[in-house]
């Protein structure tokens, strides 16, 4: 989310009407972390009470704004959207059903709602639960922060990016990134898949790398169900704690078996494409990029997989081809982007760009 914060500051700096775009405090992070260097992005960062009379359009995205302030920020003629980019169903749902803390803020503390495409089908329940307009805007991602963590890891000798494998090492080595901490994106049906590919053709997956799963160690589902799989019985298997994705696959991968429920819009889908990993993925949103899979459908999973390790190395040139018209459409430079988000403003504040005299001021 953070990342996507930026990417929307990056946007909104571009439209002309917006005189300055401003970064609201709204969590427990004292400071940007290091990647971040605020001067050179021409962003300013503060406080939302110290902003009050600073801010024309707030867009609560990565933390909850308070809701007192909100209020007085909206009864002094601000507007205020909260752009939702997490799966908002489950958000409000898994809390519930699982006995977890989570959040809940005042519904109708905003004038919108915006919405990613890949929520688009939650419209109505936000609608309903929000009490106002509720509309899509562009999915946003850049590579940006990506080739800084990049020139990192190769500063330390290693090199980001698909490398067409030997005879000595025929198969792939496949990372599993899913979070495991919300049914929306776990590791259960890659996992499956891994297993399916395994056992047609043991060659074909040399290891598989679960990141994300020490919390998951002693649980008595995770354990039946990975000493249930060949791949793990013949000790092909690895399970780990958290690692960024960079970091990672210069190591110890060099494939991507991924999976997600209703939330097809996902930054790491789009590092792995980036480095010409092979990623075999459900997201119809990128049907036409990597190796897609149907919904729950591990046999499709599996082939795709199979199909990935025998000619991969042959298509590159494609392959990069059909990830890079992806990108160029994501871009939060791009220009259909900056006019989806200009005109949301627009409609936020009545079609009037200047409805203070200086024009608008976001956070």
């Amino acid at each position: 989310m953070g990342q996507n914060v930026l990417f929307l500051a990056r946007l909104l700096q571009r439209i002309d009407f917006v005189e300055s775009v401003t970064l609201v405090d709204a969590g427990d992070q004292q400071a940007m972390p290091p990647q971040v260097d605020l001067s050179a992005m021409g962003l300013a960062f503060g406080r939302a009470r110290e902003l009050t009379d600073a801010l024309d359009v707030v867009i609560e995205m990565a933390g909850a704004l308070d809701v007192q302030w909100l209020s007085y920020f909206r009864a002094c003629g601000g507007r205020a959207v909260f752009h939702c980019v997490g799966q908002p169903f489950v958000a409000l749902a898994e809390p519930i059903v699982f006995s977890d803390k989570g959040h809940f803020s005042k519904p109708d503390r905003c004038d919108e709602v915006w919405l990613l495409p890949k929520d688009g089908v939650f419209a109505p329940m936000m609608r309903t639960l929000h009490r106002c307009p509720v509309h899509e805007v562009p999915y946003l991602w850049s590579p940006q922060f990506l080739d800084q963590r990049v020139a990192e890891v190769e500063a330390s000798g290693y090199r980001f990016g698909y490398t067409p494998r030997t005879a000595e090492q025929p198969g792939f080595r496949v990372a599993i990134f899913e979070p495991n901490i919300s049914v929306v994106k776990s590791s259960s049906v890659p996992m499956l898949i891994c297993d399916g590919a395994y056992r047609i053709d043991p060659n074909a997956v040399t290891s598989m790398q679960v990141l994300n799963t020490l919390h998951l160690k002693d649980h008595a589902t995770m354990l039946y169900m990975a000493n249930s799989l060949d791949i793990v019985r013949q000790h092909k298997a690895i399970f780990h704690g958290r690692h960024d994705f960079a970091g990672f696959m210069v190591q110890f991968a060099d494939a991507v078996v991924s999976h997600q429920w209703q939330n097809d819009q996902n930054y790491s889908y789009l590092d792995a494409l980036y480095g010409n990993y092979p990623l075999v993925h459900n997201s119809p949103w990128l049907r036409d990029a990597g190796y897609y899979y149907p919904d729950f459908d591990i046999a499709a999973g599996t082939d795709q997989l199979l199909q990935a390790v025998r000619g991969h190395d042959a298509q590159l040139d494609d392959y990069r081809a059909r990830s890079q018209r992806m990108f160029d459409a994501i871009d939060p430079l791009h220009q259909a982007n900056i006019d989806g988000y200009a005109q949301r403003l627009l409609h936020l504040v009545g079609g009037d760009p200047a409805f203070r005299a200086d024009g608008v001021r976001a956070a």
